[in-house]
């Protein structure tokens, strides 16, 4: 039997590229471990981004590379999951109990930004990460109905809020706090008030992804989180119709200025396909969401399709990814959820917490 070395399995495993980040198994410290003990080999795995449906088909995928090396007669792969930290923008600080602040933004209103907001924290979720979603829209906030939710959130020390659950979210909206019909008649130094105590006076808990759904345009809502809330990175979602893509190039050119990376976009009502006869038809064009993905350098994350049950599912507060886990929908906007989350651990890391503070005292 011929003798089995690490660099041998090294070796098999780097032949797996990973779907979401590009690159192969071994790059970075994503195989953590690898023991051998005659013809047994053991490898241990630490994904740097949540992507727990994929885990028995990576597993088995390995498995099957490192089982043709000559001499291996068992082979057994362990898979966990570590989310770090991502920097931010300069002169923004981390929120210690938040590890990344995801912005969903879009140029222009109606193109289906929230329910994208909502399913993919929910992806995020099921992924296995721990998630916040947070409503940034002010003067028409969605998430609240759309999340099934109604009430009142409480303050138990009268100084912070606790966020309102459900299906393993903590959420927090100024539709909480008001009627579902009062018009918020505030002026812009009023709504950024708001968005930065919703922010950082909610109990937020320990979070590794803090989605923030933003309401449409570049305005104070949109400047005041460029200059002030941590933001790990951005998602532009459009249709492909030529007027929205202007305007969401106007939201990516925003973040760009503000030095937030663009973890790419989502075209959203890409095709439609007739509920009676099967028809598919490019409603609003085609093929927009990947011209500006190739234009500003950046991924297409995915396409959803124009799809009347995502409405009706989100407006029964009961979202596509928890109404139907298992459907084809769903599985769109969890591999969207995993490009983003591993868009952004291909990033830099917030080394902030490794430095000690340094004080100096009169003596």
């Amino acid at each position: 039997m011929s003798s089995i070395e690490q660099a041998d399995v090294k070796q098999a495993l780097s032949a797996y590229t990973d779907e979401n980040t590009g690159k192969n198994i071994t790059r970075g410290k994503t195989v953590r471990d690898i023991r051998i003990n005659g013809g047994s080999v053991e490898v241990d795995l630490e994904m740097p981004y949540p992507c727990a449906s994929m885990h028995s088909q990576l597993a088995t995928a390995l498995e099957e590379l490192v089982a043709a090396i000559d001499g291996v007669e068992k082979v057994s792969i362990n898979i966990d999951t570590k989310i770090i930290a991502h920097s931010v923008q300069h002169g923004v600080k981390r929120m210690e109990n938040i590890k990344n602040i995801i912005a969903v933004a879009s140029g222009k209103g109606g193109v289906g930004k929230s329910t994208t907001s909502v399913n993919l924290a929910l992806a995020l979720a099921h992924e296995g990460a721990t998630v916040g979603l947070l409503d940034a829209d002010i003067y028409g906030p969605s998430q609240p109905r759309m999340m099934g939710l109604s009430g009142q959130p409480e303050s138990s020390d009268g100084k912070s809020i606790e966020p309102m659950y459900n299906y393993d979210i903590a959420t927090m909206s100024i539709g909480y706090l008001i009627d579902e019909e009062t018009p918020m008649i505030w002026r812009g130094p009023m709504v950024t008030q708001a968005l930065e105590q919703m922010l950082n006076d909610t109990n937020w808990g320990e979070l590794d992804y803090l989605v923030i759904d933003l309401p449409p345009g570049t305005g104070d809502t949109q400047l005041t989180l460029a200059q002030k809330v941590p933001v790990s990175g951005a998602i532009i979602v459009t249709t492909p119709q030529d007027i929205a893509l202007l305007d969401a190039r106007k939201g990516l050119k925003m973040f760009e200025k503000v030095e937030v990376p663009i973890l790419g976009v989502v075209e959203n009502m890409s095709t439609h396909v007739c509920s009676e006869c099967g028809h598919e038809e490019h409603v609003f064009g085609s093929g927009g969401g990947a011209r500006m993905a190739e234009d500003y350098d950046i991924s297409l994350l995915g396409s959803l399709p124009l799809d009347m049950s995502i409405r009706e599912q989100a407006d029964g507060g009961k979202p596509t990814v928890v109404n139907d886990p298992d459907g084809a929908v769903s599985q769109r906007y969890r591999e969207i959820a995993r490009k983003a989350a591993a868009a952004l651990a291909n990033q830099a890391k917030d080394y902030s917490a490794s430095f000690p503070n340094i004080v100096i005292q009169s003596t």
